[in-house]
């Protein structure tokens, strides 16, 4: 198997400045010919943008404008032109909000993130990202298929099947969320199965040391990812362990968050995303997350800027098991109880698990009304603590990630 999944991994820095003068006009060019961009792109020259600098004097968009956009001009917008044949899927994220994609090509550029922890032709993937609405499925298994490896589209859920299945067939590569491979080991220990499982490559949430080191003592390369179902594969860990490596499809600045300015080298700021992909170009997009650059090249030889990997979210929106929650859903579990005067929700860990706790303020109240709406409004079960009025901290916080992530 070639150390680099291309050559495009290890090219100079000249190199890398004169592909993006030419790549990156085109881009600002196709973005312009769109109706979404219409109000963003409207004084804007396309051979002017050419470089990194030029790049930063363009406004950022948000997802919140994107969502609004859709509503006026579903189903994307005016950010994608629908009718490109590269574009095969529509998919739903929560929002909600629509973007386009394809199962082929490698549309959302996974084969890379495969690749650096060393699956390829004769690796069976168990795929435990969601084929439902969400791209992640999709995302890796056309990755894998970059790769030449096969697919067990598992999903989520079922793990006694799961187990069988991996045992059965007996795949030996897990792609994931962190937590759901060590329920499948786990599960498989509690059967008597010895599963054939020694690589993995996971996301949507964070990769704790601890869990990284329990996969390793049994036996299995455990890298993480960094993606987002509208930008596809953005950043990604190599063998050397040392920062997540910039994918070579986009262009990722970090700026002071709710700005669209860079912040000085090293510095923490929001993470913001160009993509080259033609079929859906979308310009300075804000991911929301935190990350800052790190400085030099990794040991692995790989010559693309580094970021220290996902640092947290630039707004209280937080990852918990894999699904954003957000300060807006806490807000409507609060009007929907007129005995609950205010809601916090805290995120933890227990035992290489996410775990979320929902404190509510309320003189009284059922706790298992409230535990339902809870599943309802933020999509995930979560402990209720009914509290008393006046008791939670009057900091303007909803949502506290009391996890840490180094």
């Amino acid at each position: 198997m070639p150390k680099f999944f291309d050559d495009l991994e290890t090219r100079s820095a000249d190199q890398r400045a004169a592909d993006l003068a030419a790549a990156l006009p085109a881009q600002i060019a196709r973005a312009k010919a769109l109706p979404g961009y219409v109000a963003l792109l409207a004084d804007t020259d396309p051979a002017a943008i050419a470089d990194m600098q030029a790049l930063s004097t363009l406004p950022v968009l948000r997802k919140s404008e994107l969502s609004k956009a859709q509503s006026a001009l579903p189903p994307i917008g005016g950010f994608a032109d629908m009718a490109q044949p590269g574009i095969t899927h529509v998919f739903q994220s929560p929002g909600p909000i629509y973007e386009p994609g394809s199962s082929g090509n490698d549309w959302f550029r996974f084969g890379r993130v495969l690749h650096a922890v060393g699956i390829g032709a004769g690796d069976i993937v168990q795929n435990c990202f969601s084929y439902h609405l969400t791209p992640a499925g999709i995302m890796f298994e056309s990755g894998a298929r970059a790769v030449g490896a096969k697919v067990l589209p598992a999903g989520i859920g079922q793990t006694e099947l799961q187990v069988r299945a991996a045992a059965d067939i007996g795949t030996t590569a897990y792609a994931g969320t962190p937590d759901y491979l060590k329920i499948i080991l786990d599960k498989a220990e509690e059967m008597g199965e010895r599963l054939k499982i020694t690589k993995a490559t996971v996301g949507g949430g964070a990769l704790f040391p601890s869990l990284r080191q329990e996969y390793a003592d049994r036996g299995i390369s455990c890298l993480q990812g960094y993606g987002t179902a509208d930008l596809g594969s953005i950043a990604y860990e190599s063998e050397a362990m040392d920062g997540m490596i910039i994918d070579e499809g986009v262009i990722v600045e970090i700026v002071t968050p709710g700005t669209g300015t860079p912040v000085a080298p090293g510095e923490v700021g929001e993470v913001v995303v160009t993509t080259l992909n033609p079929d859906y170009p979308l310009i300075r997009f804000a991911t929301g997350d935190l990350s800052a650059v790190l400085p030099g090249q990794s040991p692995c030889g790989r010559t693309n800027m580094r970021i220290k990997g996902w640092m947290g979210r630039a707004d209280q929106t937080a990852k918990i098991k894999g699904m954003f929650v957000r300060p807006e859903q806490v807000a409507a579990l609060v009007a929907k109880h007129d005995e609950i005067a205010k809601a916090r929700v805290i995120a933890t860990r227990e035992g290489e698990m996410d775990v979320m706790t929902v404190r509510v303020e309320s003189a009284g109240g059922d706790e298992e009304a409230f535990g339902r709406s809870v599943a309802e409004t933020l999509k995930l079960k979560g402990m209720v603590e009914i509290v008393a009025p006046g008791s939670l901290p009057n900091d303007g916080i909803v949502i506290e990630d009391q996890r840490k992530y180094d």
